[in-house]
Order: C-alpha cells, then structure tokens, then sequence
C-alpha cells in the first residue's frame, strides 16, 4: 500500500482536521496552555533532542505548540501538517510568541525531502494507513548522527476503522503498543530507547490508564 491516500481522500481528511483545529487546543496535551503541563513537555523536549540548535522536522505539527517549544529551545523547526487551518493557527501562535518557524501544508507521510537533524511525530503514526512506510520515509531524512522521536500510545485495540469516512482504514487506528512500534524501528537505526509516560499526569492534564510512551532513536 502507498504511504499516500489518493488526492480525494487526503482532501477529505484535511477537511476533518480542519474542522477541529478551533477545539483542538482545548485538550491540555494540546495547547500547552496550563503552565505545569507546558513545563511538563519542555522538560521532556530537552532531554529527547540535542542540546545545540538543530534542524527538527516537526511533523503532524497540529496548532504549533511542541513548535512554539522547539523554537524557544533555540532550534530551528519545520511544521508540516495536512490541515491549512492547523497551519493558520500553528503560524499565528509562534507570531505571538516572537518566534520564528517555517510551516507547511502538507502530508506529514511524505514530507518534503530534506535532510534535518531531528524527525519528531507526536500522536501521529495511528491516523496512517501505511505507518511503517512512513517511518522508514522519515527515518531517511535523518542525518548521520541524529534522531527520530516518537510520542505514541495504544489507547484501544486496533480494529481497522477509521476515524472519519473520508480516511481508509487504519492499521494502527487504536493506537500502537510500544514494542510493535520497537519492532518496525529498530532494523532501520542505530540503537533506541522506549520512555515510559503514562504516568506522568502533568504532561496530559489529567491521570490517563491507557499506555503512552516516547520512542527515541538514533539513526
């Protein structure tokens, strides 16, 4: 299967994130608006991404809030996202904040191919209907050297739906478990690491039961 759906459906997919891009950082993980919850992923962006300025691929980038973290980090960020709402709103929110980043509208499968530092997909992987096609594309942009980080969870039994009628059918649409998610990574890198995060209430806003984690990797 290619990683890409056919034009009529990547529309109708842009139209439902379109459609919740006003909502959407109404979910504390979302629009870092709580002090606490934003500190919360800093902390955790710091320790996941080079220390010095690097190149960082933020894909499925939503409203622009890891961006607006990214960028205060000193780093220079790349926004790719299908909806141009989410891309209004993600250019708007670094404008207010003083920060400068370049955002696309694009699919975050098949992103524009250049060479970054840092390939980072929050949250992503389950609305793919090709997740592994696209892990092994962004994994190829990565410089020697650099790194591929994964913010995922499973949060229910993938079953093949979709989230929307205009999306194809989904392997990972429940989410994907951190060792199948190990498995498909591993033999494209160098070495990774799996970071538990369910347990850390202050990055979601609220205690959460279902499994979500980082995968780091080296390439």
């Amino acid at each position: 299967m290619s990683p890409t759906p056919p034009a009529d459906e990547l529309d109708g997919i842009a139209r439902f994130w379109d459609d919740a891009a006003d909502t959407f950082d109404d979910e504390p993980d979302h629009g870092l608006r709580d002090a606490g919850v934003r500190a919360a992923w800093a902390s955790r962006l710091r320790t996941w991404l080079p220390g010095s300025p690097s190149d960082v691929l933020d894909l499925g980038c939503g409203t622009g809030s890891i961006a607006v973290l990214l960028a205060e980090a000193g780093h220079r960020v790349t926004g790719v996202d299908l909806a141009p709402r989410m891309i209004q709103l993600a250019r708007a929110k670094l404008a207010d904040a003083g920060l400068t980043a370049t955002f696309l509208v694009g699919d975050a499968a098949e992103p524009p191919a250049r060479a970054v530092d840092v390939v980072l997909a929050r949250h992503l992987v389950w609305t793919l209907p090709d997740p592994q096609a696209a892990v092994a594309r962004w994994v190829s942009m990565v410089r020697p050297g650099g790194s591929l980080v994964m913010v995922e969870g499973r949060w229910s039994s993938p079953d093949g739906a979709s989230y929307t009628d205009e999306a194809p059918t989904l392997p990972w649409g429940g989410g994907v478990a951190a060792a199948d998610l190990a498995d498909v990574v591993r033999p494209l890198v160098t070495a990774l690491r799996v970071e538990r995060l369910s347990d850390d209430d202050l990055l979601w806003g609220r205690p959460v039961t279902d499994e979500r984690y980082a995968l780091v990797a080296r390439v």
